[in-house]
């Protein structure tokens, strides 16, 4: 630890070095920096990290122009007609200027990285431009433009990340062969862009081009899109997906993707073949926990490559800690910023509590969207919660039918007996908005009888998610009192 004199007194200062500052880096700086700490922030690809450069930030962007264009395409029974003849085909009524927006969606990314760096100078830290790694528990070295530094440290945290997975017979050219991160270089609308992988991130890319105007083709392994996901909500988003005209192809694999002048060719393990303008590979993601002096410094890793971590981000090192895709911990921005910070309060002396994945509330920014928090339905059909469950459509919602929505429910689940909410899903526009109060609820044991009490406005969306509480009152399996 390093002395300071303050008043006659020597001051002991934690020294913190943190390698990679996407959110877990950035936030637990942030932290640090608040504790007291001496913090050092090693990052070599941008403040902000992938979340903000390349994932995140940039996706729900583009994803934000696609919202407009859905609403275009839907508005036709809301009255509105387009050009002299009313022409309400959105491809010729509205045109996307793909390198305009690209233009935008990159932009912001770079300012949302710069805001987060000043801040970081701003509250003390040290920024380092450079590659870190580990040099044992308590010493980093960082790879910089000037040469090798060294940096001594009481507490070290790894946040690096993870990188998209790519497969051996597919590799990403940057031009029509592309993972998630090379999407934005992209000037023009794809002609007809395959989709390969129907997780959230191809389902998101997919949804967004479709909006967008492109013909998508979403190559699908599993029996239907979103496999990690509740079989209700992704039933939903395959239906909206037919209807728009999308082609999913189910139970099927890709084997290779070559490229041919302006085509692409997939390959799939059954013999088909899929062609295309472009091709985007959405098939997982691989810790960035290579080269960082993991095993020298005593830090273990699965057979994945990511971090071992307990619920206070502690690894099997003394005094090291990790945070964020790297550990494989549900791997979303809002738990890799949680697990930062934990860090910092556990290793500087604050109070903390463990991490809580019960509460953590996710989305998946398709059209519509889909949120979900606590208990799942797949947790319930396992046996592996014994919740009560109900479902309420969103078409007899009033403001739904004001806005020309048909498709999306709310659903919860509650503990028998109590009936206090354990979990939820919304798939609705603005789902991500909407699952908030769905997870204070979980969050603060709230139970149905409660939650169907308090006042919602008229006409409005949330009102679906008393109502839903309001039907659970009437389960045999409830207490009454």
């Amino acid at each position: 630890m390093a002395a300071a004199q303050s008043h006659g007194t020597i001051a002991v200062v934690t020294s913190v070095v943190i390698v990679g500052g996407g959110p877990g880096g950035y936030e637990a700086a942030l932290v640090g920096a608040q504790l007291g700490g001496q913090v050092t922030l090693i990052d070599r690809d941008g403040i902000g990290g992938a979340s903000v450069l390349t994932d995140c930030v940039p996706s729900k962007t583009l994803i934000a122009t696609a919202e407009l264009m859905s609403d275009i395409k839907g508005s036709g029974e809301l009255g509105l007609r387009f050009g002299p003849d009313g022409d309400q085909n959105s491809r010729t009524a509205v045109r996307v200027d793909l390198g305009a927006v690209n233009q935008r969606v990159l932009g912001l990314a770079r300012q949302q990285s710069d805001d987060i760096a000043e801040r970081l100078r701003r509250e003390g830290v040290e920024i380092v431009v450079g590659s870190g790694r580990l040099d044992g528990p308590d010493r980093v070295l960082a790879s910089t433009a000037d040469g090798e530094r060294s940096f001594d440290a009481d507490v070290v945290l790894v946040s690096t990340g993870a990188h998209p997975r790519v497969l051996p017979d597919a590799q990403p050219d940057g031009e029509r062969i592309l993972n998630w991160t090379q999407l934005y270089e992209l000037s023009e609308l794809p002609e007809k862009l395959i989709v390969i992988g129907s997780g959230v991130t191809g389902a998101e890319f997919a949804s967004a081009y479709d909006a967008l105007g492109a013909e998508v083709v979403l190559v699908s392994s599993r029996d239907h899109v979103l496999p990690g996901e509740d079989t209700d909500a992704a039933q939903v988003l395959e239906g909206v997906f037919g209807r728009r005209g999308m082609q999913v192809m189910a139970r099927s694999r890709a084997a290779a993707v070559s490229r041919d002048g302006d085509q692409v060719r997939v390959a799939l393990t059954d013999g088909r073949e899929v062609v295309g303008s472009h091709c985007l590979l959405a098939v997982g993601s691989i810790p960035n926990t290579d080269d960082l002096g993991l095993q020298t410094a005593g830090v273990a890793t699965d057979d994945r490559g990511f971090v071992t971590v307990d619920k206070v981000s502690r690894t099997t090192a003394r005094g090291v800690y990790a945070a964020g895709d790297c550990t494989g911990v549900l791997m979303l921005a809002s738990v890799a910023a949680m697990q930062g910070r934990i860090a910092m309060w556990h290793s500087l002396g604050d109070a903390v509590g463990p991490l809580d994945l019960a509460s953590v509330s996710s989305n998946v920014f398709t059209a519509p969207e889909i949120a979900t928090v606590g208990v799942s339905q797949q947790q319930v059909d396992a046996g592996e919660s014994t919740a009560l469950s109900v479902m309420l459509p969103l078409r007899g919602n009033p403001r739904a039918k004001m806005q020309g929505i048909r498709d999306g429910f709310v659903k919860l689940f509650c503990l028998p007996v109590t009936g206090i909410i354990v979990g939820g899903v919304v798939v609705a526009p603005k789902a991500s908005e909407l699952i908030f109060p769905i997870s204070v609820a979980v969050a603060q044991r709230i139970t149905v009888d409660q939650l169907a009490q308090d006042f919602t406005v008229y006409p409005s969306l949330s009102g679906s998610i008393s109502e839903t509480a309001r039907r659970m009152h009437g389960h045999d399996q409830l207490r009454r009192t």
